[in-house]
């Protein structure tokens, strides 16, 4: 869950071999990948897919394309991005606050806290509290959200124009192949075919006619 089994590199080329391959055309394959990639970048947890399934129906893009594109971050990248889009969200609204990892950690336990105890309040006399969750909706999510929005969009556009011409290329690369393949298999028909006609011929001729010119009277 958290390293895949053969490694980030043969994962990442297996993603990007299954977009390659798939059967549409390439901006519609590239709108995919730019509503995927997007969402991607997005602090969606458990939402990701129907983000991109409504992202990819909005730009009319290929939906698998859209779904593969949401692995474009992982356990590795994500932190480096998260505390990037956090800066970036706490500079535009002007929240004054260090992001060291205690000061992330502790919004998280408290929101934690806070959402734990609020499902024991509905079964409880006690009553339901909010500090700790709208001080990580205002310093943690809000920020993430907002500074991932920049970052993601430049480097979606820009995944959007790398997908195009590899796409492109793919394709007619894979096309030249098939019809080289079936031109192949065409002539082997037509090579198949002639020395069948030509054994079936040999099979059909008359034979004993020379024996017949030099046989004389007993």
């Amino acid at each position: 869950m958290v390293y895949p089994q053969g490694g980030f590199k043969r994962a990442t080329q297996y993603v990007l071999h299954r977009m390659r391959r798939l059967p549409d055309s390439p901006h519609r394959i590239a709108r995919g990948v730019f509503a995927g990639s997007i969402v991607g970048f997005l602090p969606l947890p458990g939402m990701q897919f129907i983000a991109a399934w409504l992202a990819c129906r909005l730009v009319k893009g290929n939906l698998l394309a859209a779904l593969l594109a949401t692995f474009n971050t992982n356990p590795l990248t994500t932190p480096f991005f998260a505390v990037l889009s956090m800066t970036l969200g706490h500079w535009m609204l002007g929240i004054q606050k260090p992001l060291s990892p205690e000061y992330i950690g502790m919004a998280f336990a408290n929101a934690g806290a806070d959402l734990w105890f609020n499902v024991r309040a509905l079964f409880g006399p006690e009553h339901t509290r909010w500090d700790g969750l709208v001080q990580f909706w205002h310093e943690i999510y809000l920020p993430y959200f907002l500074g991932a929005l920049g970052p993601g969009l430049v480097l979606s556009v820009i995944f959007y124009y790398l997908t195009i011409p590899l796409v492109t290329a793919y394709q007619k690369a894979r096309a030249a192949k098939s019809r080289e393949r079936n031109e192949r298999r065409h002539k082997l028909r037509e090579t198949l075919a002639a020395a069948a006609a030509k054994l079936t011929h040999r099979t059909d001729a008359p034979h004993g006619a020379g024996d017949d010119d030099t046989s004389g009277p007993a």
